[in-house]
């Protein structure tokens, strides 16, 4: 789940929690938003975990001026316009 779609939940969650005054015989609607909620903050949490986690795993490797190997490209532009 991508942060993006954990913050849709966690808003979803809220509307129907706090705004919506709709009921289903049987469904309990802010149980269900308390749920969606939940749900989106753990998938948060776990996307910003998995971020940190790449970010310190991408090694560091130092520039090494005698082993880095450069190319020049030359070129000419003598066609006629």
């Amino acid at each position: 789940m991508t942060i993006a779609g954990s913050i849709v939940l966690i808003m979803l969650g809220a509307v129907l929690t706090w705004a919506v005054e709709f009921t289903v015989a049987g469904v309990d609607i802010q149980v269900i938003g308390v749920i969606l909620m939940l749900g989106g903050l753990a998938g948060l949490l776990f996307g910003l975990y998995r971020m940190n986690a790449v970010r310190r795993a991408t090694p560091v490797v130092p520039v090494d001026e005698a082993t880095t190997r450069r190319v020049y490209e030359e070129r000419r532009y003598d066609d006629p316009i």
